[in-house]
């Protein structure tokens, strides 16, 4: 299927199951390179980024065997190459994230520049930063190709330039066995952070401060098998809280894990969109107030995202259309990718009061009417795919979204998800 058709107005009701974290699954299958025994995931999210990442595996030599639907049995008993296929790794964006355990476990490898969303610059070279304290050379063609070699990974006390999710998790990866200890100072503590720091000590690792931002790693020989479940995907969470709430619908998302929902309660109490918690269960009622809340002194509020436990970033896009359909104004500001906000004039065509104010800022007043997009629209990336589906949903008429493949690449089964809710 290359496109979707959505007849809007339809408020979405019934119940659904939060789909395993995209995020954990990129880093956790990649992981598994770092031991020559077998690993049992659970909850691993049926995406083309998953798919993805496991033919990578497959080719570098990986048995890789889907047990059930979400579990997958992973036996990297043999690595018979240690240069990624540039293929495979420009689809994604998570396939840089082989450098590290590939580093761990042969020593060497060569990957070209990942591909993934076009959401602005997203540089590399905290990673590189990361690898060569580790004691990693590191050399870059003109042609895009990495070439990366350590004979002998050395623990170090290392600060990194940002605190990003997947340096973080590629120094962990190459850390858990090397020699001595590595101390990460500045390390992202997302929840797909603490899960890859949780199912590597579940193997034999020995990891300490995973979710705060300076993580400890005690350089081990070897790791062992093991089984380990995924959290949550909040990100689709998230999605599906601002579908209901759009369309005016009253939806249960179950294995939702609400605490990691903190930040994302804050920002959507500020469009007012709120929903209950029922154990690992969410429950969002309908007739949501949908009205901004005014900053202190009525200026006008703002959102921007935040490393964690600050506001995702990927939850951006999702925040604009809230806003299209609440009363008030306010300003979303993303400071950290300066394309992310380049899909708004489809929406502005649906009829939405946006101003784009530069590439990081756009204002929204809302509520706003919006009407089908018969012609259609584009997905230009996983989230403001999203997005656009959120428009069309609570549009008036039938809307058309091409190339889905970018939502298909981290939204499981969406389309059955959203027919079964209405």
């Amino acid at each position: 299927m290359s496109k979707f058709l959505i007849t809007g107005g339809t408020p979405l009701k019934g119940t659904i199951t939060a789909s395993g974290n995209k995020n954990a699954a990129l880093k956790l299958l990649p992981a598994c390179l770092l031991t020559d025994e077998a690993v049992i995931l659970h909850n691993i999210p049926d995406i083309q980024d998953v798919q993805n990442t496991i033919l990578i595996l497959r080719n570098l030599g990986v048995q890789v065997e889907e047990i059930r639907a979400g579990s997958w049995r992973i036996h990297a008993q043999n690595v018979i190459k240690t240069e990624l296929d540039s293929t495979l790794a420009s689809r994604t964006r998570a396939s840089f994230v082989f450098a590290g355990p590939m580093l761990g476990r042969c020593g060497q490898i060569q990957l070209p520049v990942p591909g993934g969303d076009v959401i602005g610059g997203r540089p590399l070279d905290t990673h590189v930063q990361a690898f060569r304290c580790l004691g990693v050379q590191v050399d870059y063609s003109r042609e895009g190709l990495f070439d990366m070699r350590a004979p002998s990974l050395q623990g170090d006390d290392m600060l990194l330039a940002e605190a990003s999710v997947t340096a973080t998790e590629n120094t962990i990866m190459a850390a858990v066995l090397a020699n001595g200890v590595t101390i990460i100072n500045n390390a992202a503590s997302e929840p797909h952070v603490r899960d890859l720091c949780d199912f590597l000590n579940q193997l034999g690792a020995q990891i300490e401060g995973a979710g705060t931002n300076r993580v400890i790693i005690h350089g081990v020989e070897r790791l062992s098998g093991g089984e380990f479940t995924i959290g949550a995907d909040f990100m689709e969470v998230g999605s599906f809280i601002g579908a209901t709430a759009v369309t005016g619908g009253e939806v249960r998302i179950k294995n939702a894990d609400p605490k990691n929902l903190g930040m994302v309660r804050l920002v959507y109490e500020k469009i007012g969109v709120h929903w209950l918690d029922d154990g690992d269960d969410i429950l969002i009622p309908a007739s949501q107030p949908m009205r901004i809340e005014s900053a202190v002194g009525g200026r006008v509020p703002q959102i921007k995202p935040m490393p964690w436990p600050g506001f995702p970033p990927d939850l951006m896009s999702i925040a604009v259309v809230l806003a299209t359909q609440a009363q008030g104004s306010i300003l979303l500001h993303d400071w950290m990718y300066e394309s992310r906000f380049f899909f708004v004039d489809n929406l502005v065509f649906m009829g939405a009061r946006i101003v784009l104010c530069d590439p990081h800022r756009v204002l929204v007043q809302g509520p706003s009417r919006l009407y089908a997009s018969p012609h259609g629209v584009p997905s230009p990336d996983i989230r403001a795919g999203m997005a656009m589906v959120l428009a069309a949903l609570c549009a008036e008429g039938t809307s058309t979204i091409h190339n889905i493949q970018q939502i298909d690449r981290g939204y499981e089964s969406i389309e059955q998800k959203l027919q079964s809710i209405g």
